[in-house]
């Protein structure tokens, strides 16, 4: 997972990013330069994370992995 896309997806600073998934600023830069292979409960916060705001990610099918925003829900009008 390269959080590039989600942060700027969700105009978070990589700041943000550590914060909201409750781990280090060193570590979102690793993720992102690629330095080493972070361990997996590092990669489930940091895509709950991403999750709570509002990113799905989109499995492969044919066309490759992806990341969207999800449609926001409307409120429902009272009748």
């Amino acid at each position: 997972m390269m959080p590039r896309r989600q942060i700027i997806a969700l105009d978070w600073s990589q700041q943000d990013l550590a914060s909201e998934a409750a781990v280090g600023i060193v570590t979102v830069r690793q993720i992102e330069a690629g330095v080493n292979e972070p361990r997996r409960a590092t990669l489930v916060v940091v895509k709950q994370a991403f999750e709570k705001a509002g990113i799905e990610f989109i499995d492969e099918n044919g066309g490759g992995p992806g990341v969207r925003l999800r449609k926001r829900q409307r409120p429902k009008q009272p009748k």
